[in-house]
């Protein structure tokens, strides 16, 4: 009989290594070790019985900690409420693109049928720009050549084969080279090529609904020598410093603390008499620290100058030091603040444009904050990573 079972053991091992052929588990089944967490917040992402579980608040991503070129990927979904919208992000950056919520990079659509359903409800026609059973398109400035019948960049899928909520669809999402192709529940039905990038990170993504993904794996195909021109960035360390949805790692003055609001992937400050009180300060203290934000503020309709946004470095206790964000009126802008020492760098869409010395009074670490120049000015993408 023990004959018999270790036999059956050998049998049983052979044919779960046949199954697999060279796939590996892209999550570990009990938490979400690996990972990163993009710009959600702590709670928007969470592993129960096996399955990764996402509350859609707020719009953000879960992202891989390892790059990826040439892979094949499997994944089951499912949306637990109709006309659910969700995405798996393949070769993407590391924090999220300039003024929006989302990666760069492209884009694997989930969305439930419910979805459509709505649209031709409020619109009386069918979308003739998007559909619910696997469209792949590029996003905030990834690029792809889509196959087949497509909507600008969009490729749309050949048959239409995903199931409604709340039962699970199976992903098989190939890259290799620059190509993209996704088999929908057993078939290939879109995809593109010409990518780029064409290196990066594999990422889930949180879009306003609640959504489980399972039974991910990933098989890695040889490189192809993807470019630095065609890879994302690497991580560097950034990790956001806002949840998305609250005030959750700030404070201020209690007597102004109404003038901040927070949701919808913003900080925002509503109008009123500049307050030095009212900084927004980070429960947290840096040293050497980079800090990256996207600020924007309306543009004075007369066109008059308006008061630049500014954050301040190291303050709370003693006299805090200042940085105007010039070049903020209009379009979100995208702010990276390196602070190392007494040198402080600014540079406004990577490109430099002050260079600041803190005085050598200026604590060391010290929170950092926003600051209340009396106009109303929105923050997000807020990023923090260490020296």
């Amino acid at each position: 009989m023990k004959a018999f079972l270790f036999a059956f053991g050998l049998m049983a091992s052979a044919v779960l290594a046949a199954d697999d052929d060279g796939f590996v588990p892209l999550y570990n089944g009990r938490d979400l070790s690996g990972w990163v967490n993009a710009n959600c917040a702590p709670e928007t992402w969470s592993v129960r019985e096996g399955v990764i579980r996402c509350t859609g608040q707020p719009v953000g991503a879960l992202r891989t900690g390892k790059q990826y070129e040439n892979f094949i990927l499997e994944v089951e979904w499912r949306h637990l409420s109709p006309a659910g919208n969700s995405g798996i992000f393949v070769w993407g950056s590391p924090i999220a693109a300039p003024g929006v919520p989302f990666l760069r990079g492209i884009e694997v659509q989930v969305l439930d049928h419910g979805y459509a359903e709505k649209y031709e409800k409020q619109t009386g026609k069918k979308s003739d720009w998007f559909t619910t059973h696997g469209d792949v398109f590029p996003i905030h400035g990834a690029t792809m050549n889509p196959f087949g019948r497509h909507h600008g960049d969009r490729s749309f899928p050949s048959e239409e084969r995903s199931k409604a909520s709340p039962e699970w669809n199976h992903y098989r999402i190939v890259g290799s080279n620059g190509v993209i192709r996704l088999s929908v529940n057993g078939k290939e039905v879109s995809g593109g090529e010409n990518c780029n990038y064409r290196k990066g990170y594999l990422a889930l993504e949180s879009e306003g609904a609640p959504v489980e993904f399972r039974n991910l794996r990933l098989k890695e195909l040889p490189s192809s020598g993807a470019g630095a021109e065609m890879t994302a960035p690497l991580d560097s360390g950034l990790r956001t410093i806002f949840t998305g949805l609250d005030l959750r790692g700030w404070q201020t003055n209690t007597a102004t603390a109404a003038r901040w609001q927070a949701g919808g992937n913003r900080i925002a400050l509503k109008a009123g008499d500049a307050n030095p009180e009212a900084t927004l300060w980070t429960d947290k203290k840096f040293g050497n620290a980079e800090f990256i934000l996207d600020c924007r503020q309306p543009k004075a309709p007369d066109g008059r100058e308006v008061v630049s946004p500014a954050v301040r470095l190291r303050g709370a206790d003693g006299k805090p030091f200042e940085i105007k964000l010039t070049g903020a009126a209009g379009n979100y802008q995208r702010f990276s603040i390196s602070v190392k020492g007494h040198d402080v760098t600014v540079k406004r869409n990577d490109e430099e444009i002050q260079r600041l010395t803190l005085p050598a009074s200026t604590p060391e670490p010290g929170v950092f904050g926003l600051c209340d120049t009396g106009g109303v000015v929105e923050f997000m993408n807020l990023y923090a990573r260490d020296l």
